[in-house]
């Protein structure tokens, strides 16, 4: 028979531990009568940043948004809207002042840029205008730009501390979508990024515990844990580019049209939150053979490419001007000595007909470089369009021919309906191109920050916006 034992005292139920409660945003711990001058002054500042009637809808989208994000009252948005179409600048300064003394900051407003940047990536997109505004108004705040560099790269480390162990379901469940997406993987990013690629392709190297635990520290629990979940994992995917292989990915398998090169080489090996690509414009002989050799010394960015195009067309314009170079400077040697002997100021200053003689060599080169330049170019357009960078803002900078890719690719873009936020800076320096404002003009929908235009003094100039600067 069994025993029966008698039970004794009930135990009170023990209480689970609560549930962390989610932080909120660091711009909703400052009064409401701060979050409203912090979305007015964003407003004011998108006013002046982007006046052009075609990114009216974005700065509108973008208040609205930052309105719901600090907990604002949406009667306030007539107010905001105003501030977006250029009414009430103003009162920036007072905005500004009254900003800085809120108790919440504690004198510290690089929180203010902390949480513009947390809002401007909680959808997995980095619009080139959004980190144009975050740029901005940190130095409006008098907030080193150092800063936000750092915020950027810490926001991206806290992203790889933790690895995530994925359970026997997760596991197959990957390999799954893994096997459906083989092919699309193919035809994107190229065979040589597939083999090594596999688990960055689903997570782009992010995995969701690792998300939720580190960006925590950056933007908040509630935005991290929003991260973490499935959507969050395709958010992070989005903004690193197919596969997490970044630039590096893309390669041109067969030609297109008249291009026959047209490859991304890494220049650093760091990841950032937006990237820069150099472009060459002639490649030289000795240590300038190559294309990485003129940037050797370039630090706009942590993640930077170079694009290796045309080589051989851009040897043969190397060695051209080489050989003009050379001829030059053995005709002014003999012309300086026919200036000492004769005395004859004239004869010094005057080419010789066998220089210019010489200078056919240049013309067949030249001309081949000119109109596969603007080949690559409108490629490289279609490239950037289709995001093969992620949802990140790109820096383009280039000389001589290679500014002139950069020139038709912004021509090309303009042409598109979805070219908005996706070019941040541009530098251009001694790009062939033309110099009628009528050709630029398309450019402004393009470029979000800066066009800065390394140009002859005697070559006419133009005026540009003013967020654009010309030197």
């Amino acid at each position: 028979m069994a025993a029966w034992t008698r039970p004794g005292p009930r135990q009170p139920p023990v209480a689970e531990p609560a549930a962390e409660e989610p932080h909120p945003p660091l711009g909703r711990e400052l009064t409401e009568a701060n979050r409203f001058a912090y979305a007015a002054l964003c407003g004011i500042s998108l006013s002046q940043l982007f006046p052009e009637p075609e990114q009216s809808s974005f700065c509108t989208e973008f208040v609205t948004g930052l309105v719901r994000w600090l907990a604002l009252s949406e009667a306030v948005l007539p107010t905001m809207t105003a501030f977006t179409s250029g009414l009430g600048g103003e009162g920036a300064e007072l905005f500004a002042q009254s900003i800085s003394k809120d108790p919440a900051l504690q004198g510290s407003l690089g929180a203010i840029t902390q949480d513009l940047l947390s809002f401007s990536l909680k959808d997995g997109r980095y619009d080139a205008r959004a980190r144009v505004l975050v740029c901005h108004m940190t130095s409006l705040l008098q907030v080193p730009l150092e800063e936000l560099d750092v915020l950027e790269e810490t926001f991206l480390e806290s992203l790889k501390e933790t690895k995530e162990e994925e359970s026997e379901t997760a596991e197959a469940s990957r390999k799954k979508r893994e096997n459906r997406r083989k092919w699309k993987r193919y035809l994107l990013i190229g065979l040589a990024t597939v083999g090594g690629g596999a688990v960055i392709g689903v997570t782009g190297g992010l995995a969701a515990p690792l998300v939720a635990a580190g960006a925590a520290t950056i933007i908040g629990s509630a935005g991290a844990a929003a991260l973490g979940s499935a959507a969050g994992i395709a958010v992070m995917t989005s903004l690193f580019g197919a596969a997490g292989a970044g630039l590096t990915g893309y390669k041109m398998k067969k030609r297109v049209g008249a291009i026959e090169e047209f490859t991304f080489l890494p220049l650093t090996e760091g990841r950032q939150l937006h990237i820069t690509i150099a472009i060459t414009g002639w490649l030289a002989s000795g240590k300038y053979r190559t294309f990485s050799a003129p940037w050797a010394a370039l630090a706009r960015s942590q993640e930077q490419y170079c694009l290796a195009w045309e080589a051989k067309y851009l040897m043969e314009l190397g060695n051209a001007l080489e050989t003009i170079l050379s001829g030059l400077a053995n005709m002014v040697a003999q012309e300086a000595l026919k200036y000492t002997v004769l005395s004859g100021i004239v004869a010094a200053l005057t080419w010789p007909a066998s220089l210019l003689s010489v200078a056919n060599v240049i013309d067949n080169p030249w001309g081949v470089c000119l109109h596969r330049s603007a080949e690559v170019g409108k490629h490289l357009a279609h490239i950037l369009l289709s995001r093969q960078q992620g949802q990140r803002p790109v820096t383009l900078i280039g000389f001589s021919l290679g500014a002139r890719v950069i020139y038709f690719c912004l021509q090309e873009m303009a042409r598109e309906k979805d070219c908005q936020g996706i070019i941040e800076d541009v530098i251009l320096l001694g790009a062939p191109v033309e110099g009628d404002p009528k050709h630029w003009e398309p450019f402004r929908k393009v470029v979000s920050g800066r066009i800065v235009n390394g140009y002859s003094r005697s070559a006419a100039t133009w005026t540009m916006p003013s967020r654009w600067m010309s030197s």
